[in-house]
């Protein structure tokens, strides 16, 4: 036990720290430029060998993408996504060692610009800044309103089939590719197409500031404008040709998104949300290789070799901590990262051991998936959270039964009038198609929330309507339902699994 009186006659010793004046881990011989962690100090040059090498590595190792696939770069105008999109740009130059051998293509979602309101001015100035970006790139670019979203089919929850391509034929695909002559005219076709924001209609942004107003929390609306943005990215992808969707998460960014989807009752989502790879779209894989950057890492290369990025106010902009559970969790990390810097690498490294239960799900079950967030149904099944709540809503619903008014249909009539007009709600007649117009509303939201996850379910019972949703949500909803009324009335005559 520790004394007061005790003195200490050898000292202690004392970690020295790294700083600018140290050398270079790497080289040894010139002065550290930037010092990322403890222990990793970096001189300019070394760093950005290091920064290159980290991001062409991740693609290499994981042989997601195939020679000569479209690859579109989700780019938000954010440090990470535009430094991905600064890397993808350098990789596939003539004069970059390890080429990167893919035809890629850009796209943003202009989503604050509808959901916040602003002026045609402001959303406008925000564009033709990422238009001077995108243009001195040479892809091809597309930039879409949120509003589209509105206009989707509802092919769009139903995931395309799935390319297969074994990893295995990596390698044949790379000699393949560089025996067709690197194939660079198919992308030099494509370079001059652009498509920057078009014209949107002020009714269609009045819906969608409706259905993102529509949600009563803070974090119900980030959800779903998340959840919508998805949407948009994946139907864009497909009809551009693209079997790639490239997203610019970093480390810092997906250890907030860990904490926050376990916060939101997404568990099961994890090891999608968060993978290197997503493949719950089927033909369209979601892919993420900023995942071993830090969002410091990311700021001073930006910083140093000049990066150009573009400030986009979102929902949660000048909000308190506790504004939603997204802002809370994104500060309680960053605070915490601040004291303990390994705070992040431990929460990532976590994720990293989470894989996907089920992955030999059949095509029939991977075309039932759940109508927002497109994961299969044969998931939910084992959620506790989401069994525990349908048992309780179960148990109320049957041992709270709400009637009408008994004088309801039996005062009133042409004969014997009950004195109240039937405008104003003194009426009983207008009582009765109050209480029926209540619980049909009531009947259509609890159709919905049976065909979504535990998550999507607290999401839309903060809305105050389900009307609200698009179109092609509420379509595959009812269409869904029609099925397993469908398949329950025949199900006498269905042969088992087994």
């Amino acid at each position: 036990m520790c004394q007061v009186e005790e003195e200490y006659h050898e000292q202690l010793e004392r970690v020295d720290t790294p700083s600018a004046s140290k050398k270079c881990v790497k080289c040894k011989e010139e002065l550290a430029a930037v010092v990322i962690r403890a222990g990793d100090a970096y001189c300019r040059k070394c760093f950005r060998e290091s920064f290159i090498h980290k991001f062409r590595a991740m693609l290499g190792k994981t042989r997601v993408i195939f020679p000569g696939e479209k690859v579109l770069l989700a780019v938000s105008g954010g440090p990470s996504s535009c430094s991905m999109l600064s890397q993808v740009q350098e990789g596939v130059s003539q004069n970059a060692h390890k080429k990167l051998r893919f035809f890629p293509g850009i796209v943003y979602i202009d989503a604050e610009g509808g959901a916040l309101g602003q002026c045609k001015e402001m959303r406008q100035k925000t564009t033709s800044e990422l238009c001077d970006m995108f243009r001195s790139t040479g892809f091809p670019f597309y930039i879409l309103p949120l509003e589209q979203v509105l206009d989707l089919p509802g092919s769009v929850l139903t995931p395309s089939p799935p390319s297969d391509q074994p990893g295995s034929v990596y390698k044949a695909a790379v000699d393949l590719f560089l025996q067709s002559g690197d194939s660079s005219s198919d992308g030099k076709a494509e370079e001059q197409e652009c498509v920057s924001l078009p014209a949107v209609q002020e009714s269609h942004t009045r819906l969608l500031q409706q259905l993102i107003g529509s949600a009563q929390t803070l974090t119900a609306k980030q959800d779903l404008l998340n959840t919508f943005r998805q949407h948009l990215l994946v139907h864009t992808a497909r009809t551009r040709g693209y079997s790639k969707l490239m997203q610019g998460d970093s480390c810092t960014r997906l250890a907030v998104k860990l904490l926050t989807s376990i916060s939101l009752g997404r568990g099961a989502q994890l090891a999608q949300d968060t993978g290197f790879s997503d493949c719950r779209y089927g033909g369209v894989t979601v892919v993420r290789p900023m995942r071993e950057y830090s969002a410091k890492e990311i700021a001073y290369y930006n910083h140093m070799f000049k990066v150009p990025s573009v400030v986009i106010p979102n929902l949660d902009t000048k909000m308190p901590d506790k504004a939603s559970i997204q802002r809370l969790t994104q500060n309680f990390v960053t605070k915490l990262q601040a004291d303990f810097h390994s705070t992040v690498s431990t929460i990532y490294r976590t994720g990293e051991k989470l894989q996907t239960a089920g992955r030999g799900s059949s095509a029939a079950e991977d075309a039932e998936a759940l109508a927002l967030c497109c994961r299969s149904v044969k998931f939910s099944e084992e959620a506790s959270a989401l069994q525990a709540t349908l048992i309780s809503e179960q148990l109320s619903q049957s041992s709270v039964k709400p009637e009408p008014p008994a004088n309801v249909g039996q005062c009133c009539s042409s004969e014997r009038p009950c004195g109240g007009a039937e405008g104003t709600g003194d009426c009983c007649r207008s009582s009765s198609h109050l209480v029926g117009s209540l619980s049909s509303r009531d009947h259509e939201a609890t159709d919905l929330r049976s065909l979504l996850c535990y998550s999507c379910r607290r999401t839309v019972r903060d809305m105050s309507s389900v009307d609200c949703l698009p179109q092609y949500v509420l379509s595959v909803a009812q269409r869904r339902q029609n099925r397993s009324a469908m398949k329950e009335q025949i199900s006498e005559f269905l042969l088992d699994d087994a």
